[in-house]
């Protein structure tokens, strides 16, 4: 990207990243970027986390991220900064059958209890393909 954008000559980018992230540089623009932002913390961890898992051997074929979308709202995203899903897998992994595919984490029994009825019910938001 460096090169592209004309920051580093022809096979200079690498280098030129390599000396910025040394030099603290990266670090001190990262640290600006987050103060801007409200500033550098550690997010909240939710109180209920479930994990679900594979229900067969395979590949992941399929990740819908409409319905991922809905998922993580319905587990009270984003107004609970602690609430949402995170992914455990990625297209093309070939996972086993239990192995977990997300973790659905929300702030309240009832908001875990809509997410994951809707999780059962919506149809497949990650396909495994046996």
């Amino acid at each position: 990207m460096l090169e592209i954008g004309g920051a580093a000559g022809p096979g200079q980018g690498q280098a030129l990243a390599l000396h910025t992230l040394e030099d603290g540089r990266a670090w001190a623009r990262f640290q600006a970027i987050c103060l801007a932002q409200g500033g550098l913390f550690t997010p909240p961890r939710a109180t209920y986390v479930e994990t679900l898992a594979a229900p067969i051997p395979g590949t992941v074929t399929v990740i819908d991220n409409r319905r991922l979308s809905r998922l993580a709202k319905l587990a009270g995203a984003p107004q609970s900064p602690a609430a949402g899903v995170r992914l455990q897998v990625r297209l093309g992994d070939a996972v086993r059958a239990g192995q977990p595919l997300l973790q659905l984490h929300a702030q309240s029994p009832g908001e875990l209890a809509y997410a994951l009825d809707y999780f059962h019910s919506a149809g497949p938001i990650i396909t495994v393909a046996g």
